[in-house]
């Protein structure tokens, strides 16, 4: 919808903005924002919770959040009953939006990285692409290791040289697969943040899941190095 801007709509503050993806139990969040003027204009989850119940909860969830995300225009909103999960990765996201909103990477978002923006695509798009507007910002994602119970692929938001964000876009699900994933996959996410590269430990009980990770995650940082 068109917002009013007597100042100019296509200036600093005006274009599209995608948030960190926030890793819940039942799957990433990931939110982008459309803001002119500084102000929310429109929002969507370019990455939601799906597979069985899920995708009830978020075709029931997400709309909502969306509109509760331009109405109150920051991260302050309710969760949805009975989506407690996907509420709170949404607004984590959300808020992850808004802070480079802050830093002045909106008015790049609609040029820099178009409409296509981190999250977007498919588990095998992406690689050493402009993932992100904010400047030394990149979203790549890794080639997809093959393991005895499933792939695994990661992918990584780096920003001035640093993980910023790790996220697995597959991982292996069905039967025990999905607690396994459930438990190991977010520890994982965080080790990649806070080791900054590949060299991190092993999940206990998730041996396979972890080397596969691994392999992923640093496919992806060569490709920042590339």
């Amino acid at each position: 919808m068109a917002a009013q801007s007597p100042q100019g709509g296509r200036g600093a503050g005006a274009g599209t903005v995608t948030g960190d993806a926030a890793s819940t139990q039942y799957g990433p969040v990931q939110v982008r924002l459309t803001v002119n003027d500084g102000k929310i204009t429109g929002a969507e989850a370019v990455q939601a919770p799906k597979g069985g119940q899920s995708d009830q909860v978020t075709a029931d969830a997400v709309p909502r959040l969306n509109q509760a995300a331009v109405t109150a225009g920051n991260a302050d909103i309710d969760a949805v009953s009975g989506a407690t999960y996907t509420s709170a990765g949404y607004k984590q996201s959300l808020q992850s939006a808004l802070d480079k909103v802050a830093a002045g990477s909106a008015g790049q978002g609609s040029g820099g990285q178009g409409s296509g923006g981190a999250g977007s695509g498919g588990p095998d798009a992406g690689g050493a692409g402009s993932g992100g507007g904010a400047q030394g910002t990149q979203t790549l994602t890794g080639a997809v290791a093959r393991t005895q119970y499933g792939p695994v692929q990661v992918r990584v938001t780096v920003s001035g040289g640093k993980i910023t964000n790790a996220e697995a876009l597959q991982a292996p699900e069905g039967g025990q697969s999905d607690q396994v994933t459930a438990d190991a996959v977010p520890r994982l996410n965080q080790a990649a943040v806070t080791a900054g590269n590949a060299d991190i430990d092993a999940v206990s009980g998730a041996t396979y899941t972890s080397a596969g990770y691994k392999q992923s995650l640093q496919s992806a940082l060569d490709r920042a190095g590339g």
